[in-house]
């Protein structure tokens, strides 16, 4: 596994405790590398440039690991979330009222998730597995519920992921979901328009086996700092890319109907306002919500 160091120069891999990378049952592919590093550069340079890109980031993490540090000592209440809710892609900050529903039982999955002593797998299952609406038994309710583990999965990649950075790989869908066989690991893979089903699987070996290639892939490139905030950036491009080339849409309300690629970029990675800023990002219970304007 790599090892992100910021240093200015080459650094080997060093082995730390974490997630091992696992070996890709298919090639990813240097010229699309090439083509979303420089679409990513080109948009970026219209948008005040990458370093504004990475310095969001950086704030980003900033965030989530000051929570990690005090789910250390408590779980988080539901409200202690908030900031964080604040800061994943739109869709995600829906989840506060299932939170709210669950109370401490929340906290205590989300302090599992970064402290417990299972696989990496099983604690993101284990955040999922303890969503409300998996007794439902109606076609609407079931659907609901469904949605609801799927916003769980995302909300937990990235609480694992933006808490220690270093550490873990980014394992949202949007990176790469074996069921709808879709991500941005999709367009790294060449001639994967004519590839009905690519052999990847949802094991975190798996995105962490893409990061290292990323990481060698940036190394080409002359980039040896902040390697962990240029590959979520790469790998949202890659994914944009493929969105922007469909029709917009079930998740086009999220993203915006004729938002600039460059705001969906940062709407996808959750920096398009700054931490702190918009409270109001979080879909609240309507009777939560309501008693905080009184």
């Amino acid at each position: 596994m790599f090892r992100f160091k910021k240093a200015a120069v080459p650094a080997a891999p060093v082995a730390v405790e974490g997630v091992p990378p696992a070996a890709l049952p298919l090639p990813l592919d240097e010229a699309a590398f090439r083509r979303h590093f420089d679409a990513l550069l080109a948009g970026a340079e219209q948008d005040g440039g990458i370093e504004a890109y990475i310095a969001a980031l950086g704030a980003k993490i900033a965030v989530f690991a000051a929570l990690r540090e005090r789910v250390r000592a408590a779980p988080p209440l539901p409200g202690d979330l908030e900031d964080v809710l604040a800061l994943v892609f739109t869709a995600r900050r829906r989840l506060y009222p299932a939170l709210d529903t669950l109370g401490a039982e929340a906290g205590l999955r989300v302090r599992d998730l970064w402290f417990g002593n299972a696989a990496p797998a099983q604690r993101l299952q284990q955040f999922v597995d303890v969503m409300p609406g998996a007794g439902a038994t109606d076609r609407a309710s079931i659907k609901a519920a469904a949605k609801l583990r799927r916003a769980a999965w995302d909300f937990a990649a990235e609480l694992l992921h933006y808490g220690d950075p270093l550490r873990y790989p980014l394992m949202t869908r949007w990176v790469w979901d074996q069921a709808t066989q879709s991500g941005a690991l999709r367009e790294l893979v060449r001639g994967s328009d004519s590839i009905r089903e690519l052999p990847f699987g949802n094991d975190p070996g798996l995105f962490e086996g893409a990061r290292c290639w990323l990481a060698e892939q940036l190394a080409a490139q002359g980039i040896y700092r902040d390697e962990e905030l240029w590959i979520d950036l790469l790998q949202a491009q890659a994914y944009l890319g493929y969105f922007r080339s469909m029709t917009e849409g079930s998740l086009g309300a999220d993203f915006g109907r004729g938002v600039p690629a460059q705001e969906q970029l940062k709407r996808l990675l959750g920096i398009d306002a700054a931490p702190g800023t918009r409270p109001d990002r979080v879909k609240k219970p309507l009777a939560a919500a309501h008693a905080e304007t009184h």
